[in-house]
């Protein structure tokens, strides 16, 4: 796929802590809407899978900082099968793209048992993608991710300022993905929360404004990077 005719985004990421995420709670509450996907209690639980090559490219690129590079995962929401995205991430330089697909529980169960063959043929060019690369680079699912996700939405500038706690990692075989209680590890010792905003070509000031905090710093943190080295 062609990069130029991808659409990027600026995506910034900051560890913060429970004090913080209560502020810009109360702060964004007033402003912006929150995800469709939010239960009364305004989170969601994601859960992705992620993809390896049996030389842990991805993972060493991304501890690198090679400013060129793409992952692959399954996504589903509150365990509900009835809703899974593929998904390929890309990050040139700042900005991030994304590109994707749906998939059946059945079509999820098949690539985690490593039957693919059906893939060559099929319509969607990324499953066609995803064909080649089991195939000819051996990319093989490899770690569960799984947290909870408290998100707000601002139109203006297309803003997603999210916020995702309670991240862990899944000690099981990943054909194991379905299961409702799937066993997990938290990725880390402490508590961390992770506060991420993403916006097109420019941040709105009244955004801005709200989520700064003192002290805080962008970070390049990877909640995949964090599950193989935490979990």
């Amino acid at each position: 796929m062609r990069t130029e005719t991808l659409k990027f985004r600026h995506e910034l990421k900051y560890y913060i802590t429970e004090a913080d995420y209560l502020t810009i709670r109360a702060r964004l509450s007033k402003i912006a809407e929150p995800d469709p996907y939010a239960d009364e209690n305004g989170k969601y639980s994601i859960r992705s899978l992620y993809f390896e090559t049996p030389g842990d490219k991805i993972l060493q690129e991304k501890l690198t900082g090679v400013m060129a590079r793409e992952k692959f995962r399954i996504r589903m929401y509150n365990c509900d099968s009835s809703f899974i995205r593929f998904e390929k991430k890309m990050k040139i330089n700042t900005g991030t793209s994304k590109v994707t697909c749906l998939l059946t529980r059945a079509e999820t169960e098949k690539i985690l048992t490593g039957d693919t063959a059906w893939m060559r043929d099929d319509e969607r060019e990324l499953l066609k993608e995803l064909y080649s690369k089991m195939k000819y680079q051996q990319l093989r699912p490899k770690t569960i991710v799984e947290y909870d996700r408290e998100c707000f939405i601002y139109k203006p500038g297309n803003v997603r300022v999210s916020v995702d706690s309670n991240i862990r990692t899944g000690i099981t075989n990943t054909t194991k993905f379905f299961e409702q209680t799937l066993p997990t590890a938290k990725s880390f010792g402490v508590p961390v929360i992770i506060m991420e905003i993403k916006y097109d070509n420019f941040l709105p000031s009244i955004i801005k404004a709200m989520v700064q905090l003192p002290n805080r710093r962008v970070t390049a943190f990877s909640k995949y990077a964090a599950a193989r080295m935490f979990g």
